[in-house]
């Protein structure tokens, strides 16, 4: 109950700052704007932001005639888990990483890249796939797209206001300098909001994966294999539309310092160190 109280905190401040760029933008007229194109965009979010995310990575669905060892292993996790059957895709990428989507347990999807598929050991791979189902069973999928649809539209309009100017409340041209500052911070808040809500949702994550799949050495094993083989395979995609990063098990975006810094995933260092630590006490 207190993570939802504290989702729906982030998620509400998500959209009070996308309503204050729209009143940056046109004043009080155009906060209400903000304000409905917000409320329309989590109600797109919650029916479409999956089959979006998954378009952006050109996934495609498989089962258990393409990809039987991958499916079987999908299957028998989501029966561990209590889960509904979800849907299976894979992305034709080399760098390792997966991640979980949909609205809700009944309309999830899992998909991991033919990288990871060809790095790990099926025992790695069950791990990883037992963690993005922990997502699913967390009910975190619709949280992660509708945040990254969210702080992608923030983005986009917060560099409106910087090349097309804005207005006051009082519908007075605004200062120039106002706009920059906007274009600049604005993106960083949303980020530093999906930070809050995505690194401790992957902590759970890891936790009831290797509850899952009954073996936290293997989640352990496999965050460490794939962070030494992602170092210089960035993803494109991820790469085109960083606010999707959040919704990986590892964090695709390449780059270090201020990128780094305001990464939406915890150290990996502190992930491993806590399995280790689960699998010490069983």
């Amino acid at each position: 109950m207190f993570n939802m109280m504290k989702t729906a905190i982030l998620m509400a401040a998500i959209t009070a700052l996308f309503m204050a760029i729209g009143g940056m933008i046109g004043g009080s007229s155009g906060m209400m704007l903000a304000l409905v194109v917000a409320v329309g965009m989590n109600f797109f979010s919650y029916w479409f932001s999956d089959k979006m995310v998954l378009k952006m990575y050109n996934a495609r669905e498989v089962d258990e005639t393409s990809a039987p060892r991958f499916y079987a292993m999908v299957k028998d996790l989501a029966q561990r888990a209590q889960l509904p059957m979800p849907r299976v895709y894979l992305i034709d990428e080399a760098a390792p990483n997966a991640f979980a989507t949909g609205r809700n347990p009944e309309h999830a999807a899992v998909a991991a890249t033919t990288g990871i598929v060809n790095v790990l050991t099926d025992r790695e791979l069950r791990g990883v796939m037992a963690h993005e189902l922990a997502h699913v069973k967390h009910r975190d999928i619709l949280i992660s797209t509708i945040s990254a649809t969210m702080a992608g539209a923030i983005s986009m309009l917060a560099n409106f206001a910087m090349f097309f100017g804005g207005r006051d409340s009082e519908g007075r041209p605004s200062n120039p300098i106002a706009g920059i500052a906007t274009a600049i911070l604005a993106p960083l808040a949303a980020s530093l909001i999906q930070m809050a809500i995505s690194r401790a949702r992957e902590f759970e994550a890891d936790r009831g994966g290797a509850e899952i799949c009954g073996d936290p050495q293997a989640l352990a094993s496999a965050l460490e294999k794939i962070h030494r083989h992602a170092q210089g395979l960035p993803m494109s995609a991820a790469e085109a539309h960083p606010e999707t990063a959040q919704m990986m098990i590892i964090n695709p975006l390449s780059g270090d310092g201020l990128r780094s810094l305001f990464s939406t995933h915890p150290p990996m260092q502190e992930r491993v160190a806590r399995l280790r630590a689960m699998s010490s006490h069983t």
